[in-house]
């Protein structure tokens, strides 16, 4: 029974409805994906290890911040150990490639959720618009009682493709904020940690800790 309602306003919706329905189906996924993509990340995240390996770094202790920071699933953590097996020949470029790369994982679809918020909307409207224009070209030879119900049943329906935009849209927009957010803190900390790193492993340096070297088959250092 409320299938076929749902039906029957969907189809009163008119053609613009099926485009607004594609819209609502790539929303759910994108909103569904980042969610899970976002949950399993945070379960990554490794604070501890994360401060022992400034504290290794600070003491110019590279074998442990390597030791630490292998295989590890964190971002930032994944940042560093990349820009220390590139600290000879260019720390700071190995850094800012693999917190590109970190980046870039995790504005996934965000540009793709930011064109559903605005296309969402404006499908509703051109549904709407197309509706009662529809609606007023079937006027011509009706009655006046038969007129006005024409136009309040047309209005009516062309109003639902206004609000299944509307409703897409704000689906999409809270989502799409926090993710944004959260994509803007995990960039502010891959840029603290790297600068971080810069300056621990220029101070390493100054301290007589510049005969440490990374083997690439394991990024073990070596003296």
């Amino acid at each position: 029974m409320l299938a076929n309602i749902l039906v029957k306003h969907f189809l009163a919706g008119g053609p613009v409805m099926w485009p607004i329905l594609v819209t609502g189906i790539v929303s759910v996924a994108v909103v569904g994906e980042r969610a899970f993509w976002w949950w399993r990340e945070s379960l990554k995240r490794d604070p501890d290890t994360l401060e022992k390996l400034f504290a290794a770094l600070e003491n110019g202790d590279f074998r442990e911040a390597s030791k630490l920071s292998k295989d590890s699933r964190d971002p930032v953590i994944r940042m560093i150990f990349h820009g220390m097996n590139h600290f000879r020949s260019s720390l700071q470029g190995a850094l800012q490639v693999a917190a590109g790369v970190e980046i870039q994982k995790a504005g996934r679809f965000l540009t793709v959720m930011d064109t559903l918020v605005t296309l969402a909307p404006l499908l509703g409207l051109l549904g709407t618009v197309s509706g009662i224009f529809r609606t007023f070209l079937s006027l011509g030879d009706a009655t006046v009682e038969g007129a006005t119900g024409a136009i309040t049943g047309g209005i009516g329906e062309a109003l639902i493709a206004t609000m299944c935009g509307l409703a897409i849209a704000i689906f999409a927009l809270i989502p799409f904020n926090y993710f944004t957010r959260k994509l803007a803190q995990l960039e502010f900390e891959l840029q603290s940690a790297a600068t971080n790193v810069e300056v621990m492993v220029t101070a390493a340096k100054q301290k007589g800790f510049d005969t440490i070297e990374f083997r690439r088959d394991d990024a073990a250092p070596v003296e």
